[in-house]
C-alpha cells in the first residue's frame, strides 16, 4: 500500500525524502505499520499538491504554499480533525527533513492551520518562568551559557529557529535591543532587558571563548563543541531545566515565546506591540493571547472609563 502510494511521486527527490522519513518513523521510532500508513496517505496527496504547483524540492516550500494547501484540504470537505491531522503529519515531515540537514528550510513554524482553531500551548506563570530561570548551574560554564540562554528567549519571545542563527553583531547592548531576522529575513528589533543582557555578558566573556572554535563564526550560543545549536538540543535544555523546576506541564522552546506574549499582554501591553515584537505579520495570529484572564481585565477598563457603559 505505502509503495504504491509513494509511487504516485513524479520527482525523485521527493520520493527519496518520503522514503527516508517513512522508514525512519518506523523503524527508528518504532511506529506501527497503520500509523506509517496513514502518513505516507496525507504525504502523498501533499507532495503532489506540491508537484502540481512547480515545487520540486523542499528548499522551495514556502509557508505561503503549505497555507493554500491547508485551505484546499477544508474546501475538499475534509473534517477539522483530519485537516488537523494533515497539518501534523507535514508539520513533522518537515521537521525530520530539517532535523536530518536534508533542507535548511522549514516553512511550517507558525503554521497553525488558518481555518483550525488549535488550543494555545501551555503557558508558564511568572513564578514558573523564575524558577525555570534559576535552576542552571551558573558555577559551571555551561550553567552561564544555559542562564543566558533561557534568559535571552524569554526576554525577547525569539523563535528557536532565531536563536540558534542569532549573531552578537545583532547584540547591541548599549542600547538595549537586539536584530533579528525571521522569515523571509525580515528583520525586526526587540528589546531586552538589563537582566538577560547582564547573563549574555557573563556568557560573552567568559564562557563563549572557550567554546568557540575557527568554524563557529559569529554565532552568539555555542555548544561545548563550539557549534551552533540544533532545535532537539535546545528542546532538551529547556525541558532539562523544567523537569528540574519541578514543572509539569508540557514544556518546549516556544513555550517561553507564547510565556513571553502572554505576559507582556496581561501586564498592559499593547497588541500591535507586541506583534511587532514577535515578528506576526497578522495581528490575529498576536490575538490568540489574548486569554481569558484578560477580559476581566478589559471589562473592567471598559465598564471604568466608557461613557456609555451604564
Amino acid at each position: 500500500m505505502i509503495m504504491f502510494e509513494r509511487e504516485k511521486i513524479k520527482g525523485e527527490i521527493w520520493r527519496k525524502s518520503l522514503t527516508y522519513f517513512l522508514t525512519s518513523i518506523e523503524v527508528e521510532r518504532g511506529y506501527s505499520k497503520n500509523t506509517v500508513s496513514s502518513y505516507s496517505i496525507d504525504l502523498v496527496r501533499y507532495i503532489k499538491f506540491l508537484e502540481e504547483n512547480g515545487i520540486e524540492h523542499p528548499d522551495w516550500v514556502s509557508e505561503e504554499i503549505v497555507k493554500r494547501y491547508i485551505t484546499e484540504l477544508q474546501s475538499i470537505g475534509l473534517s477539522q480533525s483530519s485537516v488537523s491531522r494533515n497539518i501534523s503529519s507535514i508539520r513533522t515531515f518537515h521537521k525530520f527533513l530539517w532535523n536530518v540537514a536534508y533542507t535548511k528550510n522549514y516553512p511550517v513554524d507558525d503554521i497553525e492551520g488558518p481555518m483550525i482553531r488549535r488550543k494555545l500551548p501551555e503557558v508558564l506563570t511568572i513564578e514558573e518562568i523564575f524558577s525555570l530561570l534559576e535552576q542552571p548551574d551558573v558555577s559551571t560554564e555551561i550553567g552561564v551559557r544555559d542562564r543566558a540562554m533561557l534568559e535571552f528567549m524569554y526576554a525577547t519571545g525569539v523563535r528557536v529557529s532565531e536563536l540558534i542563527n542569532f549573531k552578537q553583531s545583532d547584540l547591541f547592548i548599549d542600547k538595549e535591543v537586539v536584530r533579528v531576522f525571521g522569515k523571509g529575513s525580515k528583520q525586526r528589533l526587540i528589546p531586552i532587558g538589563e537582566t538577560a543582557i547582564k547573563w549574555i555578558r557573563e556568557y560573552q566573556l567568559k564562557v563563549r571563548p572557550k567554546f568557540v572554535k575557527i568554524t563557529s563564526g559569529d554565532i552568539l550560543f555555542l555548544s561545548r563543541l563550539g557549534k551552533r545549536f540544533t532545535r532537539m538540543a535546545v528542546w532538551k535544555i529547556v525541558k532539562k531545566y523544567a523537569l528540574m523546576a519541578g514543572i509539569k506541564k508540557e514544556i518546549h522552546p516556544h513555550t517561553l515565546r507564547h510565556s513571553f506574549a502572554t505576559h507582556l499582554l496581561e501586564n498592559g501591553a499593547d497588541l500591535r506591540a507586541v506583534q511587532e515584537m514577535l515578528g506576526h505579520v497578522d495581528i490575529s495570529t498576536t490575538q490568540i493571547y489574548i486569554r481569558a484572564k484578560n477580559i476581566e481585565n478589559l471589562k473592567e477598563v471598559y465598564f471604568l472609563y466608557h461613557p456609555r457603559s451604564n
